[in-house]
């Protein structure tokens, strides 16, 4: 399959009912894109990071009533598996793509991670202005970077539930719009300003 953004058609697959009906059209519409646009990023992120990364296709495996609201690709330094890991996600709700460094409650250590940061944290929000922060992936709602405070970072240190994601949103009238170079060097540019802040989760895990 040739590399292609995403297209009307791909956000409203959110709007079928039932679980098998919309899981059906994630895997014919989506999945396929997640394949060749996660590889390209996959080998992005290993050459900018001097290490090999893998690419992840979220499988909604554990759902048997409520079909997915969303879904995405992550890559991470582990083969195995991401959500116990700091990894890197690209993914779509019915009406905004998202782009993140993801730091979910399954990951060992987030405390550690969030400690770094709340020292940190004026590096975090000199990050652009186009950046958010969620709090809840399974959420659509975010914040501006600059408005993550110590006590959100306090909050992802101290509550196990708490989560951690930085990067972007993109709304699905910007990305049908969108040139597919434009989009994956986009993409690859905000993972790139992200790095760093991998960089320094990693090195404290």
């Amino acid at each position: 399959m040739q590399l292609q953004g995403f297209e009307k058609k791909d956000f409203d697959t959110f709007y079928i009912d039932g679980l098998d009906e919309r899981m059906k059209a994630i895997q014919e519409r989506i999945q396929p894109k997640f394949k060749v646009i996660g590889t390209e990023l996959t080998d992005h992120l290993s050459v900018k990071l001097g290490q090999e990364m893998f690419l992840h296709i979220a499988k909604h495996a554990r759902r048997s009533v409520n079909p997915p609201n969303d879904t995405w690709l992550a890559i991470c330094e582990n083969k195995r598996g991401y959500k116990k890991h700091p990894h890197f996600q690209l993914g779509l709700f019915d009406d905004h793509i998202f782009v993140w460094l993801a730091f979910i409650y399954e990951l060992p250590g987030k405390d550690k991670i969030a400690t770094q940061f709340l020292s940190d944290i004026d590096k975090l929000q000199s990050l652009p202005n186009s950046f958010v922060v969620s709090l809840d992936h399974t959420k659509k709602d975010a914040i501006s970077i600059q408005e993550l405070s110590s006590e959100h970072l306090n909050r992802v240190r101290t509550v196990k539930k708490a989560e951690l994601l930085i990067g972007k949103h993109i709304s699905k009238e910007t990305a049908i719009e969108l040139d597919t170079e434009v989009f994956i060097n986009d993409v690859k540019e905000t993972f790139d300003t992200l790095v760093p802040l991998y960089q320094k989760a990693m090195h404290v895990l």
